[in-house]
């Protein structure tokens, strides 16, 4: 079983991951890039490194034996400007300047294709966690009805699209209204905005309408950048007054699967896997 070098942003994902290792006896070092992953992840062997310290990064996963890496976790595109690189991470960043112009995917591979060059494979998140994974249909009890059904498919439809364009992951559509597109703020803050609208525009607790859906950018590394969901996501919606989540089935990951169940069930939410063919 090969080590893993876990590259810890922020958020629930890294720790799930983590665990997963821990669980399965797998042998784990982190680095928990600084600024971004949570103090929880100080419960694993591991130490804290800037994002510009790659030669550090590389040098720490070396000396500690491991052979895979993965990147978990959110990361906020940085400003180059005040980054304070090592030498390694000098020499580099002209290049991965120059990949971040041509959007966050270009970036993405620029940075993979660093550590495969150096001799590490690459996992995702989903390979490791597995059974973590969205499944066809409703994951609790709350199923989506007609009209949701619409808005769901018309969701992850704008959310493909916008992948296309390397915008972002996420959409939210209401009525066949679109309310919002998920772009560099993240699910959390676009879920925000749309609790902002007017209630006329979306739903409320008392007549939820409207959807979430969450999708892989089509021209992705689905290694580094797969879809989460979790409880949160589901409190958010529902705070904005929405009928429930959706997302491909084994292209969105769940973040405690029992914790979204429930709280998905106690809020009146469904959560959604579709297939390929449920599309537009």
């Amino acid at each position: 079983m090969k080590k893993l070098g876990l590259i810890a942003g922020g958020g629930d994902l890294p720790a799930s991951v983590a665990a997963r290792c821990e669980a399965e006896g797998r042998p784990l070092y982190v680095i928990r890039l600084d600024g971004f992953a949570d103090d929880a992840m100080r419960a694993w062997e591991g130490e804290t490194l800037g994002m510009a310290q790659i030669g550090g990064i590389l040098k720490a996963l070396r000396r500690e034996g491991c052979e895979a890496i993965c990147m978990a976790g959110y990361v906020n595109r940085p400003d180059f400007k005040t980054l304070k690189p090592d030498l390694k991470g000098a020499t580099l960043l002209p290049g991965i300047i120059a990949a971040a112009t041509k959007g966050d995917d270009a970036l993405l591979r620029k940075i993979l294709g660093v550590f495969e060059a150096e001799g590490f494979s690459v996992e995702g998140a989903d390979d490791i966690l597995g059974g973590h994974m969205l499944s066809l249909g409703a994951l609790g009890h709350v199923t989506p009805n007609e009209d949701h059904m619409f808005d769901l498919k018309k969701a992850i439809h704008v959310a493909e699209k916008s992948g296309e364009l390397d915008v972002g992951q996420g959409a939210v559509v209401c009525n066949g209204l679109v309310l919002a597109v998920e772009a560099q703020e993240g699910t959390d803050q676009m879920l925000l905005r749309v609790a902002g609208l007017p209630q006329d525009l979306r739903g409320t607790a008392d007549h939820r309408k409207g959807t979430l859906a969450k999708a892989p950018k089509p021209i992705q590394d689905i290694r580094v950048d797969m879809p989460v969901i979790g409880p949160r996501t589901v409190e958010l919606a529902a705070a904005a007054g929405l009928a429930g989540i959706g997302g491909f089935v084994d292209r969105l990951i769940i973040m405690d699967v029992a914790a979204t169940r429930a709280t998905a069930d106690r809020l009146g939410l469904f959560v959604w896997g579709m297939s390929d063919e449920d599309r537009l």
